[in-house]
Formats: C-alpha cells, structure tokens, sequence
C-alpha cells in the first residue's frame, strides 16, 4: 500500500483519541477501525492493523492501572490466558466471515448495558465483597469467553462489554475498567498472532498509530485513575451511547 503523509497523520491523531477513549471505557475501535479503513484497506487487514495498534495502547494503560492497585491480579491472571485464546478463535473467523452477521445481538447487548447502568444510579459506586459466588464465577468465565471471542471477530465495544462484566461481579467503575483493560491486552494480543500468521497487518500504518496510542492510552488511564469512579461512569454511559448509535445507522444502512 502506497505510504500517504496526510493519511498518516490522521491516523495518528485519530489514534491517540481512540486511545485515550479506549484506556478508560473501552469503544476505541470505533475510531480507529474506520480511520484504517479509510486508507483503503480490507476489512480483514484494517482489523490486523488495530490490534497491533490496540495491543501497545491497552499494554500501556493495563500497566497503569496495574501499578495504581486497581487490577485484580489475581483473579485476571486465571482469565487471561482464556481472553488470549478464544480471541485468536475469534480472529480466524474474521478472515471468513463479515462482521455484520453479529452486529444485530452487539445492538441489543449495548442497549441493555446502557439502559442497566443508567437506572442503577449507585452500581459501580462502591467495590462490593471480595469473595465471588460460584454463579459468578461460572458467568465471569463464561462471559470472557464470549467477549474475548468477539474481540477477536470484529472488535467493537469490546472493552465496554468486559467494564460491564466487571462492574456485575462486584468492582467499582475504576476497579472495573483495569480489570477490563487487563483482559483487553490478552485478546488484543491472541488476534494479533492470528493476523501476522494470515498477513493482515500493515505494520507501516499499523506501528505509527500504535505509537500515538501509547500516550493516548497513557493519558486516559492517568485521568481515569486522577478523577475516580464518577469520569468512568460518566464516560463509560457517553461511549455505550455512541456505540449504540453506530450500530443502529450501520443497520439501517
């Protein structure tokens, strides 16, 4: 693909909002993706090209909130290895299938976790007991297989899904984005190894918006953890919103 400097300083400052966006709430794909695509490449290699990016953005932020204390480590070291797995999963369908086969079920599950958090005005206030009941801990696993699975498959809304999941076994919101964060480094990085087997990254669009990453991620994390729970609740419901609507015009479209 023929190197573009104007496209190549659009991706990077799309990259770092993306990133930044994406530290605290997840939904960075929805800028990120589109700007690759708009350089012309395919579908398959556009999402390559965001994990590669997406894997030294959520590595950044997952280390701050790490070094912050508000990661479970315990707990995400039993489920990475899984985020890891089921992504790679997931990145081999890609390759095969369209995206828009799943995009009607993303619909529905984001209008649910918008509507669940905005009615629950205290969830997420306050990190609830340490001790996970075994339900809990069935749907935590199961869910990370899921989400990581379709992290793997298209990507979008990704980390908002695994805050939400965080948030309903107990953390608080900005306990509950480290620990989203955290699994989100694990399937970013297992559909990565898939798409440089396949050859769908394009490491010179690729590793210049990773770069703007790292600070945007750096950056939103820092705010995240500086201003507390009520910034991530209040952008976690601003992001889902947007993401609801993207949906709905791809849809209709």
């Amino acid at each position: 693909m023929e190197f573009e400097l104007p496209v190549l300083l659009l991706i990077i400052v799309l990259g770092f909002i993306a990133a930044f966006i994406d530290a605290v709430v997840g939904g960075g794909g929805l800028i990120s993706i589109p700007a690759l695509l708009a350089t012309g490449m395919s579908p398959a290699t556009a999402l390559g090209t965001n994990k590669l990016a997406s894997a030294f953005g959520s590595f950044t932020s997952s280390m701050k909130f790490l070094r912050s204390r508000n990661v479970d480590f315990r707990r995400m070291m039993k489920l990475f290895p899984v985020s890891v797995l089921v992504s790679i999963a997931g990145a081999f369908i890609a390759v095969r299938l369209p995206g828009e086969v799943l995009k009607p079920l993303v619909l529905v599950m984001l209008i649910i976790v918008l509507v669940y958090t905005l009615f629950k005005k205290d969830w997420g206030a306050i990190e609830k007991e340490n001790v996970l009941s075994k339900r809990k801990v069935v749907i935590l696993i199961v869910f990370v297989i899921l989400i990581g699975f379709y992290d793997g498959f298209m990507g979008g809304g990704t980390g908002s899904f695994l805050l939400f999941l965080m948030l309903f076994t107990g953390f608080d919101f900005l306990r509950a984005a480290g620990n989203a964060k955290v699994l989100n480094f694990g399937s970013n990085i297992g559909a990565l190894l898939l798409f440089i087997i396949m050859g769908e990254v394009n490491y010179s669009y690729g590793l210049a918006m990773a770069a703007s990453m790292v600070l945007g991620s750096y950056t939103g994390a820092h705010l995240a953890i500086s201003k507390g729970v009520g910034y991530v609740r209040a952008l976690f419901i601003i992001v889902t919103s947007v993401l609801i609507l993207k949906n709905i015009y791809d849809f209709i479209s």
